[in-house]
């Protein structure tokens, strides 16, 4: 009997050491130099022929590689390759669901409507086999963030590098997520209602009922609590302004109804996620300073009468218009798709945007709109050593070839489950 027991235990521990992540990099205590890379620093700039140094997680010099000062630690010959800041998806529900066909496996949508307590942090599985393939293509950061319901609740900001949430996480409680409501719906088929689409007739009494929440939530703030309400408690944050609410809306109407109600609310620090026909808005959002993450451009017009190449050219309108646009991973098949997020930037520069700007789409512009610029975001001295070395454009999925990649400072395994059957299979096909 004691040897089945001893025999099943060391059979669970082999099975988990497989399954499980890449083991964490441990803390950084060897610094780093990498000399000779064209350095794409996140803000637009670039710098040919540079130095990067890092140490204890921090870069410490970001400057030409002719600077006459001693290289720190391990020196990087990456003459010919290219240096990039770690991606920084928004709006990605990585790490909530791991097999889209298995139902116990999804965790991003909680029963209810109003859930600004509802904290995706907590929920968030460092363990998940999906994460681990975004960082061999630079994704190295998230915003994870809950699905469903009216306000779905609170997403964080995380990296890819971690034993447990508590780790992973880059910013906490970041944004409440808010979903308005749609000025159009079809018939319920299965009641036997005309599935065509229609005017929502509900949709003035899904807005009031939306302010009168926020409403009654501020009510309570302000009031002498006897009971605690932990919704309400949600929310406190976002009527000081230190938390920002993202309300997913498209539609030139709906996003002006939603501005304006939230203007009524005196909350102001808001982003439009989704936001199509913003550019139909966009004197409305600049004046009013509000950010907009747009979706994947890989996608269809969303009415008849728009042009087929709209989509692929949002960024660049909205870029143009002055606005500060992030890109967003929302939509079908999201997560696993996340790993594609410089693809999706690099069809941006094929319609407008400069490669630079591309870049800024998902490193530096995200990270002003997650609200984790001081840190991260771009390769700047004091910021998080949270990089990568590429062969190519890391924007084209030809040149987007990882050779190092390290998150605040802390050195990556590369290696995936997809990696190792690559070379299994490449091994059993060469001949």
């Amino acid at each position: 009997m004691k040897n089945t027991i001893l025999y099943s235990l060391v059979y669970f521990l082999f099975i988990g050491n497989i399954l499980a992540q890449q083991t964490p990099s441990p803390k950084q205590t060897n610094d780093y130099s990498i000399e000779g890379a064209t350095a794409h620093l996140g803000n637009g700039q670039i710098i040919e022929n540079s130095l990067i140094m890092f140490s204890k997680g921090k870069i410490s010099f970001v400057g030409s590689a002719n600077t006459r000062i001693a290289r720190a630690g391990t020196v990087i010959n990456a003459k010919g390759k290219h240096v990039y800041p770690g991606f920084i998806a928004a709006n990605s529900s990585l790490g909530l669901a791991e097999i889209d066909a298995v139902r116990a496996t999804k965790d991003y949508d909680e029963v209810g409507s109003m859930l600004p307590h509802i904290r995706t942090i907590i929920a968030y599985n460092t363990e998940s086999k999906v994460i681990e393939t975004m960082r061999p293509n630079g994704v190295l950061m998230a915003q994870i963030t809950p699905r469903g319901g009216s306000i779905s609740g609170t997403s964080s900001v995380v990296q890819f590098d971690a034993w447990n949430w508590e780790d992973a996480s880059i910013k906490t409680d970041d944004a409440i997520h808010l979903n308005w409501p749609s000025n159009f719906s079809r018939g319920r088929w299965w009641l036997g209602e005309d599935p065509a689409l229609k005017p929502n007739k509900n949709y003035v009494k899904n807005i009031t009922k939306i302010k009168e929440y926020f409403f009654k939530a501020k009510r309570y703030l302000n009031s002498k609590k006897t009971n605690k309400n932990l919704p309400y408690e949600a929310l406190k944050n976002v009527f000081k302004g230190t938390q920002k609410v993202f309300i997913h809306v498209n539609g030139k109407n709906r996003i002006t109804d939603a501005i304006n109600l939230f203007h009524e609310l005196t909350i102001k620090n808001i982003v439009i996620v989704g936001g199509a026909e913003a550019e139909k808005v966009a004197p409305l959002l600049k004046s009013n300073n509000i950010p907009v993450v747009i979706e994947r451009a890989h996608r269809l017009p969303s009415s008849e009468d728009e042009d087929y190449d709209l989509p692929f050219r949002s960024a660049k309108t909205l870029t143009d218009a002055g606005l500060l646009v992030g890109l967003g991973m929302n939509g079908s098949m999201e997560r696993m798709s996340t790993r594609n997020l410089p693809f999706y930037a690099g069809t941006y520069a094929a319609y407008g945007l400069t490669k630079e700007q591309a870049l800024q789409l998902i490193t530096l512009n995200n990270a002003k709109i997650l609200g984790i610029d001081k840190f991260t975001g771009s390769l700047e001295v004091g910021k998080d050593a949270t990089l990568f070395i590429s062969e190519g454009d890391a924007l084209d999925m030809r040149g987007n070839i990882l050779l190092n990649a390290f998150i605040q400072g802390r050195k990556l395994s590369l290696e995936t489950h997809q990696t190792k059957l690559w070379k299994r299979y490449t091994n059993k096909y060469k001949n």
